[in-house]
């Protein structure tokens, strides 16, 4: 794979901040930084986000994330792993990421309303498309993700 473009956030550097002060005030809402990672990294999985999948599943270990956990998100439905918020928010990012299939169904917003108060919901389906404008961004320009060299060489 080839990079379109390298740098996004030198050659846009105002909407790159731009979406840098979104993630800012998403971290800062109370929502659980777990919970998040997994938000991120679930709609990066259907997105199929190389570089996206690379940042989270290494930020949600460095964080204390259980590498089971990791390996099942992509079969979270069939998973006793999760509890009952993190399942309401990922039927949310599933059913928002995947939006033109699915036209954000009654029954997973009612998963959500049950587990979050007004401005949760809120600031998850904020971080739901910001995750999904990143992986758009990383897609789109063809970002690489970095690669140990041990790896690449093999």
């Amino acid at each position: 794979m080839t990079e379109r473009l390298s740098t996004p956030y030198k050659i846009a550097p105002d909407a790159y901040q731009a979406m840098i002060k979104v993630e800012a005030a998403i971290a800062a809402s109370g929502l659980e930084h777990s919970l998040l990672e997994l938000v991120k990294l679930r709609a990066s999985q259907i997105n199929g986000c190389a570089f996206c999948i690379h940042m989270h599943t290494t930020d949600a270990r460095k964080a204390g994330e259980t590498e089971m956990r990791l390996y099942m998100l992509s079969a979270w439905r069939e998973s006793s792993l999760y509890s009952d918020r993190e399942r309401a928010a990922l039927a949310w990012t599933d059913a928002l990421t995947r939006i033109e299939q699915t036209q954000a169904p009654d029954a997973d917003y009612d998963l959500v309303k049950a587990q979050f108060s007004d401005a949760e919901q809120v600031n998850l389906t904020l971080a739901i498309g910001t995750i999904n404008a990143w992986n758009r961004l990383a897609i789109g320009l063809r970002l690489a993700h970095p690669a140990d060299a041990a790896r690449v060489a093999a």
